[in-house]
């Protein structure tokens, strides 16, 4: 079942009780000489560095943890109590199996030698790696470690080099994209080019590095595939992809068409190098002095604008002021356009346009769909976004314009909304189903049975839209149907495929030797990559069993979610720790179900999975809630004690009792709450009147709890038929209250 892809934004992070998931590259080691001290073991280290656990697909949009991991051990992981006793027999064999099997050998501690080397920087010892790693299976660390020192002095050749050397594996890969995007942050674009067709799976700022060399190489038709992702975009992106759409503007396949659509996002976001850059390629140049005048005070402009002459220039400078005034006060901006219209409207001549007045108009939509969180939800952006309506819409503001329809139940706005998407986006998931919620209120017979048809083809995925759209058409979800919680039949010939696999056989020593988890996931997510690019879905399958079997349930959830056609619920959807959890939701009153759906979105179940802001365990509980559990629950705090599989799972879901007790025993407002809060879950619910619960969920402000609780709400009805008492997703939902 692979899950919807979506891009999370930077939200602030200490509103949150969990860490953020973000989007970003998995980690190198840092270069910190201290933490070699407390590094070094009996093998080498268990902990050299920050290392990420990575949830989504690498170099895809895909949510994901950024974590300190300790060591998980395996130790602590107990086969489903629903298993067999021939399955866990098993689970005993195997883990027996990968013992003998995965021991660390030589490779493995010059890896950890070599490693220490390359955080001191040690370029000479690094060499010295290099001949004594050479033909084994980590030979190309040491290699990559020195050649990383000071990436900017390698030259093409030597990168094209080592990707020969050691083809189709990922430092070969990462090499190359870490190259690229140095040489792109220094202008050296030809080295660019000179290495970018070595670049197979590059991620957003990767991308736009690339493109920066063929865009500054004469090779403009190359340089355009990553304009559909910078051109138009008003959120934060990597550097590289604000710097590629700057340098876009002279790409000869840019319209002037295209570049009045950049210029006008300019002008709302005040981005003065790209205002001034496209309005001098359209041939009405903007002057600083102008923009530097209306930052200052835009009140002045607007009280002289009817006295300026008329000129297009002029009315960019209009939207110029209305972005500075809606930053400060969307209140304000909407007062000052809607008074500009009544007195243009009684002029024989008119000052604005009707292209101006809807630009003026989506700048309110836009920004009062920023201000949700902290002014509530309001019809009002509805309107400004239908005052909007041309064929100029950017993803992301046809998204605000659908989400504040959906809010309101706009069913005629929400197909305009879609409508104003790419062809692709229309396809997605998301946007289907809400395309049938529309089409199924409307009183055209056509559009309902279109509604039905569409529903019934979401119904086929086991994902939150088609799990809700099962349910429009009469369907439940049943776990028994993919296998329940049977784990799958590995044959002893794939089995040792995997051991002959050298990405799978990376990954697992590296695992097995406590090296930084950052090497051993990025070679395991490289491994099922390949695979998945082999259509090899029984050599998945294997790894992925003999990952569940040692306890690396994260990976192991990370195999099965990145394949199309494998459904295996028993790996994809573990439950270690069941009578724990069992015991302590009964304890707190709260659905079993639930907290396993919480457990698998915050930690994939490592127990020394510790976030960035904090949060620790499986169940990611920040220190101050941990104090506040305590306190509540009569004991002495314990940061140790805390953050233990047993405890943390006895906090979590005593929080999470907590939460459900004090907002309305609402399930998605408590999931909701349980990510950035509880205050602000109780911020998005309606005013007046109930809100339909996946109304509620598609309209909630931060990207990243939106999307996490969309998961939970999937993980929790699939666990719920797992542990056999199967609840629909929309019951399990229900209707979000007023908040008074």
């Amino acid at each position: 079942m692979k899950k919807p892809q979506v891009a999370p934004d930077m939200i602030d992070k200490n509103t949150y009780q969990n860490n953020t998931q973000k989007r970003s590259k998995v980690m190198t080691l840092k270069k910190s000489a201290l933490s070699l001290a407390t590094a070094v073991g009996v093998l080498g280290f268990s902990q050299v560095a920050c290392a990420e656990l990575t949830w989504g697909e690498s170099g895809s949009s895909e949510q994901q943890g950024k974590y300190q991991v300790e060591r998980y051990q395996p130790d602590g992981y107990q086969p489903n109590s629903q298993q067999s006793s021939s399955q866990q027999s098993t689970f005993q064999q195997n883990n027996a199996y990968q013992n003998s099997a995965y021991q660390p050998d030589n490779g493995v501690g010059s890896f950890t030698a070599a490693a220490i080397a390359a955080e001191r920087g040690d370029v000479n010892a690094l060499y010295d790696y290099e001949q004594a790693m050479s033909g084994g299976l980590f030979a190309m660390y040491p290699t990559y470690w020195r050649m990383n020192v000071d990436l900017n002095s390698q030259s093409p050749a030597a990168v094209s080099q080592f990707v020969r050397q050691y083809p189709d594996t990922v430092m070969a890969e990462k090499l190359a994209a870490d190259f690229a995007e140095t040489k792109a942050g220094s202008n050296d674009y030809a080295a660019v080019r000179q290495v970018a067709n070595l670049i197979t799976n590059a991620d957003d700022s990767e991308k736009c590095a690339v493109a920066l060399g063929f865009n500054n190489g004469g090779d403009t038709m190359r340089a355009m595939a990553a304009k559909s992702d910078v051109w138009l975009t008003t959120k934060k992106q990597p550097a590289l992809c604000d710097q590629l759409a700057l340098e876009m503007n002279n790409n000869a396949l840019i319209s002037n068409s295209e570049r009045v659509s950049r210029l006008k996002r300019m002008l709302r976001k005040g981005k003065t190098g790209d205002i001034m850059a496209l309005s001098s390629r359209l041939g009405m140049p903007i002057p600083y002095a102008s923009l530097s005048e209306i930052q200052l005070n835009p009140s002045s402009f607007f009280s002289r604008f009817a006295r300026e002459p008329a000129s297009q220039t002029n009315q960019y400078l209009y939207l110029y002021a209305m972005g500075r005034v809606a930053e400060k006060s969307y209140r304000e901006a909407a007062l000052q356009l809607e008074f500009d219209i009544k007195q243009d409207n009684q002029r024989s001549a008119k000052l604005l346009t009707d292209d101006t007045r809807r630009a003026a108009y989506r700048t309110l939509g836009v920004q009062r769909m920023n201000h949700n969180t902290d002014d509530g939800f309001n019809v009002e952006a509805v309107d400004w976004f239908r005052n909007s309506l041309d064929n100029d819409f950017s993803l992301e503001e046809a998204e605000y314009y659908a989400m504040a329809a959906i809010r309101f139940s706009r069913w005629d706005d929400v197909v305009e909304a879609i409508s104003r998407m790419d062809a692709e986006t229309q396809k997605a998931n998301q946007w289907q189903y809400w395309l049938a919620r529309a089409y199924e209120q409307s009183n055209d017979g056509s559009k309902r049975n279109t509604a039905k048809k569409m529903y019934q083809n979401l119904a086929k995925s086991n994902e939150y839209y088609g799990l809700m759209a099962k349910e429009k058409v009469g369907q439940r979800f049943d776990a028994s149907r993919l296998g329940g919680s049977n784990l799958p039949n590995v044959s002893s010939a794939d089995r040792a495929r995997v051991m002959q696999n050298p990405h799978f056989a990376r990954a697992f020593a590296l695992y097995n030797a406590d090296a930084s988890r950052a090497y051993a996931n990025r070679e395991w997510n490289w491994a099922i990559k390949k695979a998945r690019d082999n259509r090899d879905e029984k050599l998945i399958i294997a790894a992925a069993r003999q990952a569940y079997d040692m306890g690396w349930l994260d990976r192991a959830i990370y195999a099965i979610d990145n394949t199309d056609n494998v459904n295996s619920l028993a790996i994809s959807h573990p439950m270690p720790h069941q009578d724990a959890v069992v015991r302590y939701s009964q304890s707190a009153g709260i659905d079993p179900a639930w907290a396993y759906g919480i457990m698998r979105q915050e930690s994939r179940f490592v127990a020394s999975a510790r976030s960035n802001v904090g949060a620790s365990g499986l169940m990611q509980v920040m220190p101050d809630t941990a104090k506040y559990i305590a306190r509540n629950l009569g004991e002495t705090y314990s940061a140790s004690r805390a953050n233990s599989g047993d405890t943390n799972i006895r906090y979590g879901t005593w929080y999470m009792g907590d939460i459900f007790g004090k907002l309305n025993s609402q399930p998605v407002l408590a999931t909701a709450g349980y990510n950035a809060g509880p205050n602000n879950a109780k911020r998005w619910q309606p005013t007046y009147g109930s809100l339909a619960a996946d109304q509620y969920v598609e309209s909630i402000a931060f990207p990243e709890t939106r999307n996490y609780v969309k998961h939970v709400m999937e993980n929790a009805t699939i666990y719920s038929s797992l542990l056999g008492n199967g609840q629909p997703i929309t019951q399990r939902m229900g209707t979000v209250p007023a908040a008074f």
